[in-house]
């Protein structure tokens, strides 16, 4: 077989997989025999690059980053629904399609809460993807909708032109894991999973798109030169045929039936794995389309039942605070159980301490809870006249009802976070980022690792790591006596780090890698930072009057106390590594671009900070001087353009011992 019919064959066996997995939900294989066969795939396209397709499974991780999504206009347009909201607006709808056309069959199917695409196929090719944007004109997306594993990129038997229309969404699955993740890293929670895929779909790295696994189910043929049909119905069969993950879409006769069914819809809405905010009504009939035509705004055929917010009382039993891994508590209203959109409810968000002041929500009220568009429940509002005489306006904690450690409102935001550097709740994100690359760089004390140390009961504070039994490392699931013995290399070599990433690994607020670097050279040691006093520590760059509260308050707590005295008995070194802060560049504003041969970027930078030069990320007329490397691109254009002096390497290293550029830095460069 030649190296071109074997890639087809590659290609061919795993597409047929990625169907039956993604669309059928009958997988043949495992996920092992899957890795093997993609592997081999993409050696050989490795090996043969001018063979690599755009429809190869291989394509599906993510190219380039783009600058810019580029405009697409629809060649027929993505109309929304009119939506209508009770039974007299439904009949309403069913009344006028039916003075048109003799007993109409209707489909119905669920409201996909997700983004509209269109996806567009020439000899069963996949080759481009928008957004709906305003229905005239959207966003080529096309790179990010080939990461979407139900989508397929080749079709069987397809036509010539295809365009088929479809709804992008993040299952709801995908979105809890997606936002436990967020929240391990620090990062804001996104609020619900037709965001999390809008955003996703939209992020101009198409890698960060792979990683949010979403989803897509097609509901409609937009444009094809392929066969035609008489009803809806037949056109999405023959999609399915093709490949296509379809709508589910039962074929309906009566308005009587077309209301049961979305009423056992709405009772029903959590078995999908996706969202759904309502009910698309349709004519099946496609002659019958054609002769009620449509508005400006939406077609005459077709509605959407949009189902209002299921509210039910119930009453507060308790309010119970969470501390979540980053330390933010948060909490929760315990609640008689209540049947809501399908489930039983037992719990409800309050969100922050203000959510609950400004309702002033107690212990013992009766309260009004829905679930729309929310994976857990939220309280809408008190039924005042109800209360309980002898309710009690609520009071947040001011300590940690884990560790006890005192908690601190963020400076930015209505968060209230526990300050323990030894809370169990934040343990296993504590450690993480203590062993993080830019703190402590403690190779192979990854997150699993630290859950693995976690559920042992091995660890109960950073500091434990250096005490660490390599023996009892060794029996932990993915270890063994070689990986434990690797781990304990990495854990005595991180002991002589230094103040700085000692400084970053500590993760106090406000304290980033700059900021460490920057008290690491002037305090030199950590017991001198210790002793410094606020004054002291507003005097220093990069620190402000919050940075040094975060400071003080954190050298302060019993917890980092302990913990440093851990530390301290366990060797790590308290001492700097930096260059003490000089004043050769002081005031001198700094580009680097291009690759340098004898540094990297940041050890670059780190030795022009340290001798009092801002390095900055782009060009200006105050800049001072751009240092170019090889490869160097528009920044090196942009200081020509303007002017500005360009080193080499080599005259950097002279400006940084002598303190002042050679002559010839002030002339351009070709």
């Amino acid at each position: 077989m030649d190296i071109q019919a074997q890639l087809e064959q590659y290609r061919r066996t795993l597409n047929e997989w990625n169907h039956r997995y993604y669309d059928l939900d009958a997988p043949v294989v495992s996920d092992y025999e899957y890795d093997m066969l993609l592997r081999k795939l993409e050696q050989l396209e490795q090996e043969h690059p001018e063979l690599i397709t755009p429809d190869s499974p291989t394509q599906r991780v993510g190219g380039q980053a783009l600058e810019a999504f580029q405009q697409v206009r629809h060649e027929v347009p993505l109309q929304s629904l009119q939506d209508v909201f009770d039974a007299a607006e439904l009949n309403a709808f069913f009344q006028r399609v039916g003075q048109q056309v003799q007993s109409p069959n209707w489909i119905v199917e669920p409201k996909v809460d997700g983004l509209s695409v269109a996806l567009e196929y020439v000899d069963g090719v996949f080759v481009r993807g928008a957004t709906r944007g305003d229905g005239q004109v959207g966003e080529d997306v096309t790179e990010n909708l080939r990461t979407v594993r139900s989508i397929p990129l080749r079709l069987q038997d397809a036509p010539h032109r295809l365009i088929v229309r479809g709804e992008c969404y993040m299952a709801r699955s995908v979105f809890q894991k997606l936002n436990a993740q967020r929240e391990e890293e620090g990062k804001p929670l996104l609020a619900n999973p037709r965001n999390a895929a809008a955003g996703s779909l939209r992020q101009l790295d198409p890698k960060v798109a792979a990683k949010r696994r979403l989803d897509c189910v097609i509901f409609n043929i937009q444009l094809t030169d392929g066969p035609s049909f008489e009803t809806d119905s037949a056109s999405l069969d023959y999609l399915a045929g093709l490949g296509f993950p379809v709508i589910e879409h039962p074929v309906l006769r009566t308005a009587e039936e077309v209301s049961e069914w979305i009423a056992a819809l709405g009772e029903d809405r959590e078995r999908y794995l996706f969202d759904i905010d309502g009910a698309v009504v349709k004519l099946d009939a496609l002659a019958g389309r054609e002769q009620l035509g449509e508005t400006a705004k939406f077609p005459r055929w077709a509605a959407a039942w949009k189902y209002p917010p299921e509210q039910k009382e119930t009453t507060v039993q308790d309010i119970v605070i969470q501390v979540g891994r980053t330390g933010v508590l948060t909490p929760k209203a315990v609640v008689a159980p209540v049947r809501l959109a399908g489930t039983t409810v037992t719990n409800a968000t309050l969100h922050n301490q203000d959510f609950i002041a400004e309702r002033d929500i107690r212990i013992g009220d009766t309260v009004v809870v829905q679930k729309a568009g929310e994976i857990i429940p939220q309280v809408v509002s008190v039924v005042r006249e109800k209360r309980p005489s002898q309710a009690q306006p609520y009071r947040f904690p001011t300590v940690c009802p884990v560790c006890g450690a005192p908690v601190r409102r963020d400076e930015d935001g209505a968060a209230i976070r526990c300050t323990g550097a030894e809370c169990p709740a934040q343990l296993a994100r504590t450690i993480t980022h203590f062993a993080s690359r830019g703190a402590m760089d403690i190779e192979g004390l990854g997150p699993a690792v630290v859950q693995s140390l976690l559920r042992e009961g091995l660890v109960h504070s950073a500091a434990d790591l250096y005490t660490l039994d390599p023996a009892r490392v060794a029996q932990l699931d993915g270890m063994g006596e070689k990986s434990a013995a690797k781990l304990q290399s990495a854990l005595e070599a991180s002991k002589s780090r230094g103040l700085a990433r000692l400084l970053t690994a500590f993760g106090i607020r406000q304290v980033g890698e700059k900021a460490a670097q920057t008290l690491s050279r002037t305090f030199r040691t950590l017991d001198r930072l210790m002793q410094a006093s606020e004054e002291e520590l507003v005097a220093v760059d990069d620190v402000g009057e919050i940075t040094a509260q975060s400071l003080l308050e954190w050298f302060a707590s019993p917890q980092s106390q302990h913990l440093i005295s851990a530390l301290r008995e366990a060797g790590v070194s308290f001492e700097s590594r930096e260059q003490p802060i000089g004043e050769k560049l002081a005031g001198k504003s700094i580009v680097l671009t291009g690759t340098l041969s004898r540094y990297s970027r940041s050890e670059a930078k780190q030795l022009l900070e340290a001798q009092g030069a801002k390095v900055t990320g782009s060009v200006s007329k105050k800049t001072s001087y751009v240092v170019a490397g090889e490869a160097a691109g528009s920044k090196l254009t942009r200081a020509q353009e303007l002017g500005v002096p360009v080193l080499t390497e080599e005259e950097m290293i002279a400006l940084l011992e002598e303190g002042t550029a050679a002559p010839a830095a002030q002339t351009e460069r070709e």
